[in-house]
């Protein structure tokens, strides 16, 4: 079997895994804090607090599902494309992870909205008074900050070149 097509199983195993934990604490959040008092895991700095969230990210776009569920199909395919389209090289092991993080992130938001009109969030970090957030968004956000830093300080600039559209006009000739 092809490293490349070993690579993408295991996106698909990464993927569901997070789609599953991502799926089971917000059944377990509609389950146990839905219409209860928010739950104080650290005093005055994180709280399980049940919202029903009908916009995007911190509560933008509110009651637009069709173009939220549109522009989240969009960026989908393009990680799939990238996941498709990345080097054989164990150095984009870590892409790999990272992007079928986003993918189990976008999906499972995704699945709320599909079900319920809305995402459940029941994650509040009340210090700093942050919006209230689920486990499909921890993935989201941290893997889109490693991939930044990855980006920014680890990969050169020929890493990157399977990225580009452009043809290679000048072979080297053997």
């Amino acid at each position: 079997m092809r490293k490349k097509t070993k690579m993408l199983i295991l996106d698909a195993i990464v993927m569901l895994v997070l789609l599953g934990v991502d799926q089971l604490t917000k059944y377990l959040a509609i389950l146990n804090l839905k219409n209860n008092p928010a739950v104080v895991l650290i005093n005055g700095v994180l709280e399980l607090n049940y919202l029903e969230n009908r916009g995007s990210a911190f509560g933008m776009l509110q009651n637009q599902k069709f173009f939220i569920l549109f522009v989240g199909i969009v960026f989908l395919l393009v990680i799939l494309f990238l996941l498709f389209k990345l080097p054989e090289d164990n150095k984009f092991n870590v892409v790999h992870v990272l992007l079928a993080a986003i993918v189990a992130g976008g999906l499972g938001n995704m699945i709320d909205r599909l079900r319920f009109d809305f995402v459940v969030d029941f994650i509040s970090f009340v210090l700093i008074h942050f919006p209230i957030f689920n486990v499909a968004d921890c993935y989201i956000v941290i893997a889109t900050i490693t991939l930044f830093v990855l980006f920014l300080f680890v990969y050169k600039e020929k890493d990157l070149e399977f990225l580009s559209f452009k043809q290679n006009r000048y072979r080297e000739m053997k």
